[in-house]
């Protein structure tokens, strides 16, 4: 990463790591901590959508799936298989284990989806992608007997902190807001190190020009499957964070109205940049709370709709990009401006 978005980046977290200390009224540190659940998932869609081009309308199946695994596992289960007399009983995990498991499902899960989607391309992946989402859904309401249905699963337990006297549950405000500032910053390191790295080009690559990529070497099926893999993952990250934070589920947790605010926090912050989904998501986050109290909620909307057309209008690209030349305009070269997809094509990307 060059220095100037390391210092940035560093700013930004010591920036946010002190909002409970400045501001610690409780109401504002909830909805920052459900904006930040939303930006971690945005971050995993950013992954697939802005660096590889790919447009999925389900990726809330991913984030679903991560919830009621961590849910689940937290909680305990017995499920009755077909052909067998005696129910599968599976007792409470560790919340931890549960936690990492959700994303580990939730990772496998989008490699196995990714297998499937990527042989079409264009409209009918995202026909695949969306009912996908609706057949997760689906499975949640039905299959009472495991997920509860719409009764919804409850007294999920909270996510613990070890210290030397024993370990204390997350529960707390300021706790349950640090813990989702750590998860998002390790989602936007790995994201970074991802893009920076051989595999990121690759993506970057077949994005610019899928045709070209191919010729030069790149397996696109291959680095299309590993994007979809750490976005899911990600994505599952998120879910599980919900999951033990809200500490209920119940279907709805796969809504396609997720998906919508997924893509719009990357969209309007700019896809394709690895602090377009925080700021969008900030922005989406943020503004409705900022402008409640001060107007009547219909126009809260109205506002908050004319300035993302505003946002769509005159910066296309997204409000990071637009900062990006501002700055590279009256200051100089913007690091990282300028890189074409000809050096992304290089042959040596193809490795």
């Amino acid at each position: 990463m060059h220095p100037l978005k390391t210092i940035l980046f560093l700013a930004s977290a010591v920036a946010l790591a002190l909002v409970p200390v400045l501001m610690p009224d409780p109401y504002l540190l909830s909805i920052m901590a459900s904006t930040g659940i939303f930006i971690i998932a945005a971050i995993s869609l950013n992954l697939l959508l802005g660096f590889t081009g790919q447009l999925s309308l389900g990726h809330v199946a991913f984030f679903g799936i991560g919830a009621y695994t961590s849910a689940l596992l937290a909680l305990g289960f017995d499920l009755t298989l077909p052909g067998f007399a005696e129910p599968w009983v599976v007792a409470p995990k560790p919340v931890w284990v549960a936690f990492v498991s959700g994303i580990a499902v939730a990772g496998l899960a989008g490699g196995l989806i990714g297998r499937v989607a990527f042989r079409v391309r264009g409209a009918y992946f995202v026909i695949v992608t969306i009912c996908f989402a609706q057949v997760m859904r689906m499975v949640a309401m039905n299959w009472i007997d495991l997920t509860e249905g719409p009764m919804a699963l409850n007294s999920i337990p909270a996510l613990t902190l070890w210290l030397p006297g024993g370990t204390i549950d997350i529960v707390t405000k300021k706790s349950t807001y640090y813990l989702i500032l750590a998860v998002a910053v390790i989602a936007y390191l790995v994201v970074a190190a991802m893009v920076h790295s051989r595999v990121g080009r690759a993506m970057i690559a077949l994005r610019e020009n899928e045709t070209l990529a191919r010729s030069v070497g790149i397996k696109v099926t291959h680095y299309l499957i590993v994007a979809t893999v750490a976005s899911a993952a990600i994505a599952g990250a998120a879910g599980g964070l919900y999951a033990h934070t809200v500490r209920i589920i119940d279907p709805d947790v796969f809504m396609f109205m997720f998906t919508v605010t997924m893509i719009i926090m990357v969209i309007i912050g700019g896809k394709g940049t690895l602090a377009g989904p925080v700021v969008g998501g900030l922005l989406f986050g943020l503004l409705p709370e900022l402008l409640r109290g001060t107007v009547a909620p219909e126009v809260q909307w109205i506002i908050y709709g004319l300035l993302m057309i505003a946002v769509l209008i005159f910066m296309p690209q997204g409000i990071v990009p637009a900062a990006g030349r501002t700055v590279h305009k009256r200051f100089g070269k913007w690091p990282g401006a300028g890189k074409s997809a000809k050096r992304a094509l290089a042959p040596r990307s193809a490795a």
